[in-house]
């Protein structure tokens, strides 16, 4: 092989001087693989830059999206001039049939300091192997983000949306009963006086919100009653005293009407009373769900600023916040954690970009909820820092009563691929993603921990 002609012919080299070749060709070393061949499993050191001369090398994420192919001669692999990497994360598999070009770590300072075009080949492909790396990363983690939301915002869509569909087949059926009533009350053919009176007690209480009763109130309104019906003569008491309960009635209500309706005549005012108060029920509970499903969809918009522009605008902090937190309720449900937000109306404007401030409010909250014990307390506020120099900048603090984050660890929460999770549980990108975001930003982010009490500061500059 001659192997300067084959360097030549990749478009990687095609600028590098002969002489650079030459001594990348004299140092390095041929390696010719006839089977499939693990180059390093994950966690092994990575000594050599490797150039493939021909055949494939694919590096196994451990998923099917995370495979990467390199099958193009000339590609790059491996360590390069100026990188830190030291180790595989992943297995380096080179497939059968393959010629690699290997040169050790150990002549990398030599190739920086004698053969400028071929370090600049190396330091081109590191800078690139980081753009799409960090691409890759924010992407990764903002379908983690999504996947994070997605399971709860199906469980918070369906309830609602379960109470829609079973109420209105309650309704379709209770409708069925309604003609009859109807016929019950028209055929005892009321004086208009009466008919008034009856209209009067029964939209006063449909305008007013049902109150609020424990147990032991209720049972004893529902005994007074019933036992007002039972002096009356109507029959099946039970059957009405639940609903008029419901909506506040009480025994000088049912007076108020007696004294007007003749007492043969109560049965039938009384049943359609209660027909239109379980239809008014179900109405709202009807109206209630299609509201928790509104609210969700606006949250969903707000989180995702779907309907906006792309670019820099004015950010409303509190409405991201809040959207954030009725996407992730269900975790806070589940540990039955308590959320205060406290943003003031009076905050001065900040501006950004709202869909990548949601991300940061993501990680954070859903951080600190995993970080909590059952029953915690999560704080959000914010308020501002005038500085002496006429600066302002607007600081949100998200704050947990969790376990707290060890001092031995709290200057390296921020390194990307730093977890305390298990394994499969956290990528460790979440907080690296999070300052690139408060950097993008012109911010900055910090954290104050101890035992019970962990509280990250996010400072964004007034503008």
């Amino acid at each position: 092989m001659d192997l300067l002609s084959t360097l030549r012919s990749f478009p990687n080299f095609r600028a590098v001087p002969d002489e650079q070749l030459r001594w990348i060709a004299d140092r390095a070393e041929i390696r010719h693989i006839d089977n499939i061949t693990t180059l390093q499993q994950a966690g092994e050191p990575i000594d050599h830059l490797t150039i493939l001369i021909q055949g494939e090398i694919r590096i196994d994420g451990g998923a099917a999206d995370d495979l990467i192919n390199y099958d193009v001669p000339g590609s790059i692999l491996g360590v390069l001039p100026y990188s830190r990497m030291k180790e595989a994360m992943f297995p380096v598999i080179a497939e059968a049939e393959t010629t690699l070009l290997q040169l050790h770590r150990d002549h990398l300072r030599e190739m920086t300091s004698q053969c400028y075009e071929l370090t600049e080949v190396m330091v081109r492909q590191m800078t690139d192997r980081v753009r799409d790396f960090t691409r890759q990363a924010q992407q990764g983690e903002k379908m983690a983000s999504l996947g994070r939301l997605s399971a709860g915002l199906a469980h918070e869509l369906n309830n609602p949306v379960s109470a829609v569909v079973r109420t209105a087949d309650a309704l379709k059926n209770h409708m069925k009963a309604t003609p009859e009533r109807f016929k019950a009350v028209m055929s005892i053919q009321l004086p208009e006086d009466e008919v008034d009176v009856v209209n009067s007690v029964m939209f006063n209480r449909l305008q007013q919100p049902s109150p609020t009763l424990t147990m032991l109130e209720r049972n004893s309104r529902e005994d007074d009653l019933t036992d007002w019906l039972d002096d009356h003569s109507i029959e099946n008491p039970e059957d009405l005293t639940e609903m008029l309960v419901e909506f506040g009635f009480t025994v000088d209500d049912l007076d108020e009407i007696g004294d007007r309706v003749a007492d043969e005549n109560l049965g039938a005012v009384l049943g359609w009373i209660v027909n239109n108060l379980v239809t008014e029920k179900l109405v709202r509970e009807i109206a209630d769900a299609s509201g928790r499903i509104s609210t969700l969809v606006g949250s969903i918009k707000s989180y995702t600023h779907m309907d906006r522009g792309e670019g820099r605008e004015p950010v409303k902090l509190e409405e991201g916040i809040r959207s954030t937190l009725t996407l992730l309720n269900h975790k806070l449900r589940a540990k039955k954690i308590a959320a205060t937000v406290n943003i003031p109306s009076n905050l001065p404007i900040i501006h950004g970009w709202p869909g990548e401030l949601n991300q940061v409010w993501t990680n954070l909250i859903d951080n600190a909820v995993d970080a909590m014990p059952e029953g915690g307390q999560l704080k959000i506020w914010a308020d501002l820092d005038q500085r002496a120099d006429g600066s302002a900048f607007v600081l949100t603090h998200v704050q947990d009563n969790g376990e707290g984050i060890p001092a031995n660890i709290q200057a390296k929460i921020f390194e990307p691929f730093f977890t305390t999770k298990e394994i499969g549980k956290g990528s460790g990108l979440g907080l690296d993603i999070v300052q690139g975001i408060i950097k993008h930003h012109r911010g900055s982010i910090k954290v104050q921990s101890e035992p019970g009490q962990t509280e990250f500061i996010i400072c964004l500059p007034v503008e």
